[in-house]
Order: C-alpha cells, then structure tokens, then sequence
C-alpha cells in the first residue's frame, strides 16, 4: 500500500512537472480501511436518526407516560444545547467518520486543475445530484484534507439542526445550515462553501457568488444515485408538505433492506473554477447569465468524464 501512494505521488509530481494540474485521488489508497471501520463510520454518521426514532418508540411503548415526557425532554435539550464546531474530540471523531466512508464505497476525487485552487480564496462548489444523501462530498470535506483549500463548509438543510445528536455530528464535520446570511458569511469569512443547487430551480447561489466575486466550481459525483434504492409518493399535497419541512421525506434502504448503503464506487468531478467579476448589485440578465454558464460548465464536465468513469451511456436531466 505505502508503495502505492509513492508511485501515485511520484505520477503527480511527474504531471505537475509537465504543466498538468489533473490530480485523482482515491479513497481507498489515500484512507485504508476495512468493513468494520467503514461500517461503523456510516452508523455514527446516520444512527443518531435511528437512536432517537427508536428510543421515542420504545419509551412511549413501554414507559410510563411521565417517563416518556422526561426521555422526550432529554431529546429536546440535545436540540438546543449550543455546539463548539471546533471541539477536538468531536472533529477527532468526524476525521474517522469522513476518512472511513471515503474508503468504505470508494469515493474517488478527480480534480480537473488543483492549481486553479488558491488556499487564499473562497470559492462556490455547486454540487450534483443530490441524491438520497450527497454522501460522495465527503471526498471535498476539509477533513478529508483533498482539496487544496484550507477552510470549507458543506450548507445543509436547517432540519438538520434540530434533529439531536445528528447535529453534533454533522457540525463536527463541517456542516452549516443553508441560509443566505450564513452563505455570505461564511464566504466572507474565508471559507469555501459545497451545496446542491437544484438546477432549474435555484439561481440565488449564483447571485450571492456574484455579489462575492467568489469563483463557481462545477462538481458532478458519479455512482451517488446508485448505493440506495428509493421511493417518494407523489402528487401536490406531498410536494406541499417537502415544502413546509423544508426537506423531502422518503423510504430509502440498502444492504439487505438496511440503511447501510450498497458498496458501490463514486466518482466526484471538479471542474475548474468559474472566475466572476465582482458585483454587489447584479441584475436578473447578468444572474441568468452566469447560471447559464455554470449549467454549461456542468454538462461539459459530466460528458468529459462519464465514459472514463464507467458511464458511457448516462444521460445527463438537468431537473
């Protein structure tokens, strides 16, 4: 293994050498890991929404009413109690968590041009597909330590946030609620910020990326749709209901029926980034513009790389 990563760094420093800033990465040679690990990753990831479900479940079956009250009460303070993002057990802990899962499917980063990359600025990755979980980002993740950029944050739906213990991890991993104000403060702040952009339906990444002169970076992760089997109803009451929670509800599972996904590969793509001029007060045709060429960029990066990846023949639906 170890002489492995010699040759692979021997291969990059003979690319960068010749001009090239193509690098790939990974996750299985850069974060050796095991079954077990990668099993137990994935559970300290997604189990506190299990932990809850099923301590509510039982205490309401089994306990006596003011007991469940109290066990709901013991929830609730988890919901509230304010978080240190920079506790060193807690990031000590979600390093094992992000080093584990990239090796356990694997997630492979390609990166187009690490020099394009500068540690000194703030950039907009807008990240498809979405998926069931966007479990392929871990491969960008400040933790993962990847990419070339020192401070970065993945904006996630506030639901998150009020869901106990899943909080502490997600924070503890460089998880922000998505909002406006903390996107432009975060961008101000230095730190580069990952996010799903929902295509046809959102511009406002662009807009703020705009009035930031943050550059946009186009990132496709390939094999993300296929480690969980899905289902959602449709029609409008549902569709009103995603709305009001803010996030979508579905049936998901994986390995024999579980939510332990299928160990299937990912590749993530980044483009190279997307420089902006400026503008604190953009109009609507100068957003719709530079929308366009993000989408451009996207479709350009998918149809380089799918056929090296594994999907020739994967159309690309721009919802």
């Amino acid at each position: 293994m170890a002489e492995e990563r010699e040759e692979r760094q021997a291969a990059a420093t003979a690319a960068a050498a010749a001009g090239t800033g193509y690098r790939e990465f990974s996750g299985k040679d850069e974060f050796p890991s095991n079954m077990f690990h990668g099993i137990l990753a994935i559970s300290l990831w997604l189990g506190p929404m299990h932990f809850n479900f099923f301590l509510l479940l039982l205490s309401f079956l089994f306990f006596p009413f003011s007991k469940f009250l109290m066990v709901a009460g013991f929830l609730w303070v988890f919901m509230v109690v304010p978080i240190d993002p920079h506790s060193k057990r807690g990031r000590r802990l979600c390093s094992y968590i992000c080093k584990h899962i990239c090796s356990y499917f694997p997630i492979t980063l390609h990166v187009e041009d690490i020099h394009a990359f500068s540690p000194d600025r703030a950039y907009v990755f807008g990240y498809e597909p979405h998926s069931v979980f966007p479990i392929g980002a871990f491969a960008l993740a400040e933790l993962a330590g990847l990419m070339p950029l020192p401070k970065m944050k993945f904006l996630a739906s506030s639901v998150v946030f009020h869901t106990p213990f899943l909080r502490h991890i997600w924070t503890w991993s460089g998880v922000a609620p998505v909002s406006r104000k903390t996107f432009y403060s975060l961008l101000e702040a230095g730190y580069s910020c990952i996010l799903i952009v929902f295509l046809n339906a959102r511009r406002g990444f662009v807009r703020v990326a705009i009035e930031t002169g943050c550059p946009l970076v186009p990132v496709f992760c390939f094999g993300q749709s296929y480690i969980y089997d899905w289902w959602k109803p449709g029609g409008n009451l549902f569709l009103q209901l995603s709305r009001a929670l803010k996030f979508t509800p579905i049936l998901f599972w994986g390995t024999f029926g579980t939510h332990l996904p299928y160990q299937r590969p990912m590749h993530v793509v980044v483009g190279k980034p997307i420089e902006l001029n400026k503008n604190p007060k953009p109009t609507a045709e100068e957003v719709q513009q530079v929308h366009g060429q993000f989408v451009q960029a996207l479709q350009d990066l998918f149809e380089r790389h799918k056929a090296r990846v594994g999907y020739a023949h994967l159309p690309l639906r721009i919802l």
